[in-house]
């Protein structure tokens, strides 16, 4: 049946145009990161490519042709350049609270203690370093090795070294020790490692250059696996927190309620640098003791019924030293209380350590 239809008036015209520029631009969004990710190291000026190879091999790495081989089969991803322009980080505590102290989450960190309950005790001892806070480095980083990334690390590695200009040095750094680790410290090919979008590899969730300085291998087959040996694993995160000064039974974080004419304190970063006996007199007394002359920080925190004040010492600022973020801090270190507490101890928030029924998880 042939049915006659209307002509189309000025408005449907102006209305189809609107529909069609609309769509061709959703398929223009699509496309070009589809397009972006296919675009391999030819992006790159075979110089620059050269020149780093040569860098890398003049180090002891593989030889210069090898290297090229290698960087051949990188691909530029526009998804590994977005995803580093929006890190949760610059969320405001009352919502970046909620991604990492969920039920759960504490109770995978539970599971995973009593799982390795042998091998984190042992490792936390050795080390000096607690147990919980070990096992909430794993479930904030990966949720106990079960997210590891996606991410070819030779693509993100590669996207960030020559295409990310506000921190290409770093990452440039990153994928020449990555070509250097040998396979003592890689569970699989370069080609094949999977990790984040910033190139950080296993269940903690290490760049290359921690590999290489705090990697430990925790099983004793002269090998390192961060991807399936979690003796090789808790070690090497046990190792990161004791070379960077992880007191034992020291404090880590103590809450405090400013008095109203508190004076105002603005720290330049994390690191300690007030007396927690200065920081009294400023209006910032913490709400359990802590030894006066013991060195503080102030950090303030946008939560959900207004702003958070706390006393942060060392232990806070080594924990930043896997993540400079202060939320990342907090995060890892009130999962930790979260976690012990499942485990039937009482957190002592003064000195970081645990009492209880399963005490052997503080070390």
């Amino acid at each position: 049946m042939n049915i006659q239809q209307k002509p189309d008036t000025l408005f449907d015209r102006l209305r189809n145009v609107s529909t069609a520029l609309a769509l061709f631009a959703l398929a223009l969004i699509v496309a070009l990161p589809m397009a972006a990710s296919a675009v391999g190291m030819a992006a790159v000026p075979e110089s620059e490519q050269r020149a780093f190879a040569a860098e890398v091999a003049a180090a002891g790495g593989p030889s210069t042709d090898s290297v090229l081989a290698t960087l051949a089969e990188a691909r530029i991803q526009s998804s590994i350049l977005a995803a580093i322009a929006r890190p949760a980080e610059k969320k405001p505590w009352k919502d970046y609270r909620p991604i990492f102290l969920t039920d759960e989450r504490v109770d995978g960190g539970r599971v995973f203690y009593e799982e390795h309950r042998e091998l984190l005790d042992r490792i936390a001892a050795e080390y000096g370093v607690p147990a919980e806070i070990i096992v909430a480095i794993i479930g904030v980083e990966t949720r106990y090795g079960r997210i590891t990334g996606s991410y070819r690390v030779l693509d993100a590695l590669s996207t960030l070294a020559f295409h990310y200009p506000p921190r290409a040095p770093f990452f440039r750094s990153e994928l020449k020790q990555l070509f250097l680790l040998g396979d003592m410290h890689l569970a699989y090919p370069i080609d094949e490692l999977k990790g984040s979008y910033a190139g950080a590899m296993g269940w903690g969730q290490f760049m290359p250059s921690s590999i290489a300085s705090y990697a430990r291998d925790g099983d004793g087959d002269s090998r390192i696996d961060l991807w399936n040996s979690v003796p090789d694993i808790v070690a090497s995160v046990a190792n990161y927190f004791s070379r960077h000064g992880w007191e034992t039974g020291a404090p880590v974080a103590e809450r405090v309620h400013p008095v109203a004419n508190a004076r105002r304190v603005e720290p330049n970063g994390l690191e300690p640098v007030y007396s927690v006996e200065q920081m009294e007199i400023w209006g910032y007394a913490p709400v359990s003791h802590v030894d006066p002359q013991r060195a503080s920080n102030l950090l303030v925190l946008e939560a959900d019924r207004g702003d958070e004040y706390w006393l942060t010492f060392k232990n806070f600022y080594v924990i930043s030293r896997y993540n400079r973020s202060p939320l990342y801090s907090m995060a890892v270190w009130q999962l930790a209380q979260k976690i012990a507490q499942t485990m039937g101890t009482t957190m002592d928030t003064t000195t970081g350590t645990a009492t209880g029924a399963a005490a052997g998880m503080a070390g």
